[in-house]
């Protein structure tokens, strides 16, 4: 089973929108396999967007990151990836559909409220800064033979 890392950003948190940005992850018939609230500090932040350092907007994201408590996920279901960034919406909200949840929750790219792996690459890589192995739990839910072939 494909697992992904969502990272519920700080904007989410403060808006009291975890329970609804949960709600559409489990809904769409993903397992969460681990979560947390965290604290990203400066060193973690700056490991976990790497691939962008060197650009414009590197320091907005790594300010932005560190300003408040994350709920940090791994998602786990059939093409992850590829579901939770469907769920998630394009980057820019204004440009999401409709029944995303940046679509109908966020109104600029800075507030974007969620983070999302892009690959199944990045998702193992981001999901070992987030956590160890004993922290991720692999368990049959009885509903799973209503979602999954």
């Amino acid at each position: 089973m494909d697992r992904t890392l969502v990272l519920l950003k700080p904007d989410a948190v403060q808006r009291g929108l975890i329970g609804d940005l949960l709600s559409r992850i489990e809904g769409r018939g993903l397992k969460l396999a681990a979560m947390k609230l965290i604290q990203i500090d400066e060193a973690l932040a700056r490991r976990h967007y790497a691939s962008h350092e060197g650009k414009s907007f590197f320091p907005g994201l790594i300010d932005f990151i560190t300003t408040g408590p994350v709920v940090a996920i791994v998602v786990q279901g059939p093409n992850a990836v590829e579901a939770v960034r469907t769920t998630m919406g394009v980057t820019n909200p204004l440009e999401a559909s409709p029944g995303t949840i940046r679509g109908d929750f966020a109104l600029t790219i800075a507030f974007n409220l969620v983070h999302g792996s892009d690959s199944e690459e990045s998702a193992s890589s981001e999901i070992d800064l987030f956590f160890t192995p004993n922290e991720i739990i692999d368990y049959e839910r009885d509903i799973d033979r209503w979602i999954l072939e």
